[in-house]
């Protein structure tokens, strides 16, 4: 039976991505939501409904997710001050039970619990609390690193042969964006009603160290592992230009590797979709030229 699907940030990469899955599949009736409406011309051309809406004005949100009965919440950009995206998230989640959304999927986090370190998991735990709290029917997608942010630090490590991280001997379950893409497309379109939380990751969790194996096969240029304190991995960002806060964003999730914090690998994405995530080598196989390319001054 159809149903109104409704995606929000509909102009970002993963909402894009979702939405032309959707339409490839003739799932939908298909509305999306975005603050700049005038940049999804094309989609109106091939049916959506495009509205614009503004996470900041909650005002307007009841009106903008009206007639959806499933509705994808993608965690929202929002990261200049403290509590603007949480604000945001239950504006949302408010507007969506007024509107009579039936069911939320929600792009959250690896173990975002009060044990993360990562910088920006209370957002997502205080959003997934506000969802359990809601009455609405809930899938949450904890989407773990994306595998695709791989490309940049090591094409980085290539051309240094080093690689280095502050995430010690830990793992992750990198995952690409295109199967958590995969993965929130078909939640969304699907039947399930009631309460979920499914960790959305590869097919495996990799060290480190075993990336650095991985892209020296790959490449065939070798890569050594460079094992650093926190600090120094943060304090290296900042002398190189970075921003403190993006560095201490970014230092935070290597900490959350070296805790374990992000050290899960499921089937989640196979199980939705029918087909497997893809794995690391597989993925820096497809992109050896990006990695191989010279690095920028």
């Amino acid at each position: 039976m159809s149903q109104p699907l409704l995606v929000t940030g509909a102009n970002g990469q993963l909402g894009r991505r979702v939405v032309d899955l959707l339409l490839a599949q003739g799932a939908g009736p298909l509305l999306v939501t975005t603050r700049h409406p005038e940049k999804l011309d094309e989609l109106r051309a091939r049916g959506v409904e495009v509205r614009r809406a503004d996470f900041d004005a909650p005002a307007s949100l009841a009106e903008a997710f009206a007639g959806a009965a499933r509705l994808l919440l993608i965690s929202t950009d929002a990261l200049d001050r403290p509590g603007r995206r949480i604000a945001q998230h239950r504006s949302a989640l408010e507007a969506a039970a007024k509107a009579g959304v039936r069911h939320v999927v929600y792009t959250s986090l690896t173990n975002p619990g009060p044990g993360s370190p990562i910088t920006i998991a209370p957002d997502h735990q205080a959003t997934e609390d506000a969802l359990a709290e809601s009455g609405l029917g809930a899938t949450v997608l904890r989407n773990n690193l994306y595998t695709d942010f791989l490309v940049a630090s090591l094409r980085r490590a290539l051309a240094t042969g080093q690689l280095v991280a502050a995430a010690g001997d830990g793992k992750a379950g990198y995952v690409t964006r295109e199967d958590c893409a995969r993965a929130a497309a078909a939640a969304l379109a699907s039947d399930f009603d009631g309460k979920r939380v499914l960790d959305i990751t590869g097919p495996a969790a990799v060290s480190q160290r075993e990336l650095a194996q991985i892209a020296s096969s790959v490449t065939g240029k070798s890569i050594e592992y460079v094992p650093v304190p926190r600090d120094a991995l943060e304090q290296g960002m900042q002398k190189a230009g970075m921003p403190a806060a993006i560095a201490g964003l970014l230092a935070s999730f290597d900490e959350a590797i070296a805790r374990g914090t992000l050290d899960v690998a499921t089937r989640a994405v196979e199980e939705l979709t029918g087909t497997p995530a893809e794995d690391v080598r597989s993925y820096l196989a497809r992109h050896r030229a990006a990695l191989l390319a010279p690095v920028e001054a």
